[in-house]
């Protein structure tokens, strides 16, 4: 699937509330929810309960369906969330509504502060579009400390990557080893395409980040992501100042 040409759109044009949210459509993410369940039960009797499988949900609209598929079908799973800091209100009011809507409490990590004033000190307080090399040592302070101690003690994770989002996500397998953290990592969306994603979460009624109906299809942090044009890749709004081939924030690493 060439990402480039599946980009979000508001509500009203979104895949999820057009006419293509037909009966086949329906039965297409029924079988792949149905499937993705599964995975996750399978994860569950391999991994342990929850304290050894965990989910790293991050609030986008695929995070949100593993969300919904976890909590409603009360899986020991473990779902944790990184707040750098520097994140978007819409995800601080999503954060809220998801507490409320499924009766949960958010277990959040945050950057070490010391860290974070020793960086901006340095550098500055928006380095990271400096140079590539700042924008990587941002995102180790605050993404990738953070996610080290969440998946510390853990056995395996769980991610709501997708092959189509982006080049650097081609291919991507329901499982991978994830050598850099020494866990198994777990893709369950990773052959959903956006339209089952929407579809899910509107025939499911799952509360979404209201920034994807102002055309942001990916979302990080504010300074960060910007809203996409008409034609442009899904993640063309995150860290748009750089080379699309290679911009990842060092979560997620493509195994070679």
């Amino acid at each position: 699937m060439n990402a480039s040409v599946s980009i979000l759109r508001p509500a009203a044009s979104n895949p999820a509330t057009s006419p293509e949210l037909n009966d086949a459509l329906r039965t297409r993410v029924a079988a792949k929810a149905a499937a993705a369940i599964t995975l996750l039960r399978a994860a569950v009797a391999e991994f342990g309960s929850a304290g050894e499988l965990t989910f790293a949900n991050s609030f986008g609209a695929e995070d949100m369906v593993l969300t919904d598929l976890i909590l409603s079908q009360a899986l020991p799973i473990e779902i944790f969330s990184l707040d750098t800091g520097r994140l978007p209100v819409e995800t601080y009011t999503l954060m809220g509504k998801v507490e409320q809507h499924y009766g949960t409490t958010l277990k959040v990590f945050f950057p070490d502060a010391t860290s974070v004033e020793t960086l901006v000190r340095s550098h500055g307080i928006n380095a990271f579009y400096d140079s590539v090399e700042l924008r990587k040592a941002c995102c180790g302070v605050r993404k990738m400390e953070p996610l080290r101690r969440a998946l510390a003690g853990k056995k395996a994770w769980i991610t709501g990557l997708r092959a189509a989002q982006s080049v650097t996500r081609s291919g991507l397998p329901l499982r991978e080893v994830d050598a850099a953290n020494g866990l198994a990592k777990l893709n369950p969306l990773s052959d959903w395409s956006e339209a089952e994603v929407w579809a899910y979460i509107r025939l499911n009624e799952v509360p979404y980040n209201a920034l994807h109906d102002q055309f942001y299809p990916s979302i990080g942090c504010a300074p960060c992501t910007r809203a996409v044009a008409l034609g442009e890749d899904v993640r063309a709004g995150r860290w748009w100042w750089e080379d699309p081939a290679s911009k990842e924030c060092g979560l997620h690493v493509k195994a070679s």
